[in-house]
């Protein structure tokens, strides 16, 4: 089992970095040939840099649509965000002393991912109009990060695994120096969880991530007047 999830681990973080980096490559690629902002939005650079800000750390648009869907999306995603630097104790030795800090917030953030994603999950069978144009991908990728949050949080107050090993297992993988993964069932299977997340991460709806800087609804100035938008491509074809 050991060089089994050695080798799975290898090959996910191979497809999660090289697919990251082919599908952010396609957007960078992907002309823009229409100026089309959405207003009220700002006629400068600094401007837009401002609102993207606002965008991924506060998630204003969707303050503004609809706050309880916002309050169980932010909560889930700043939530995740902390239980991910909670594991950076996996690969640092020593334990850097902001991420020890973290470790007790980290639990309860836990605990905050579980209930925020089952409650966009219950959303898309309660309203209507989100059930309607739900698909089972969608189903399937809340489902899975439930199962990842669910099985480490039994890991923590159910049935308690060799943390110890497990660093060692992991901080051999980054030397390439596999040592012994504790034969925990419940472990396996959520390695093997986090695992298929990072598999199917780049070909997923979940790539939204890194995709909301290259919306052109959100990352173009309103300043029509000033200056004329060309896309590339229209450039080439005006040259010829």
């Amino acid at each position: 089992m050991t060089l089994f999830f050695a080798a799975l681990f290898y090959l996910a973080t191979a497809v999660l970095l090289i697919g990251l980096v082919f599908r952010i490559a396609d957007y960078w690629r992907t002309p823009a040939p229409f100026l089309i902002p959405t207003t009220p939005a700002p006629t400068t650079r600094g401007g837009v840099v401002l609102r993207m800000l606002r965008e991924v750390t506060l998630f204003e648009s969707l303050f503004k649509a609809n706050l309880w869907i916002w309050v169980l999306g932010w909560l889930f995603h700043v939530s995740l965000l902390l239980v991910l630097l909670r594991h950076l104790r996996y690969f640092t030795q020593p334990v850097w002393a902001w991420v020890a800090f973290l470790q007790p917030f980290g639990i309860y953030a836990g605990l905050i991912m579980v209930a925020g994603l089952a409650g966009l999950w219950l959303r898309r069978f309660t309203v209507e109009r989100i059930r309607y144009i739900s698909t089972f991908s969608d189903h399937l990728m809340l489902l899975l990060l439930l199962s990842i949050a669910a099985s480490g949080l039994s890991m923590k107050f159910l049935v308690h695994t060799d943390i110890v090993a497990v660093k060692e297992f992991f901080l051999g993988l980054m030397l390439f120096d596999i040592q012994p993964l504790p034969a925990d069932g419940l472990l396996y299977v959520h390695l093997s969880l986090v695992a298929l997340l990072m598999l199917i991460f780049p070909f997923s709806k979940l790539l939204h991530a890194p995709g909301v800087f290259f919306s052109p609804s959100r990352n173009q100035a309103d300043n029509p007047r000033e200056k004329r938008h060309q896309s590339a491509w229209t450039a080439k074809l005006e040259t010829k």
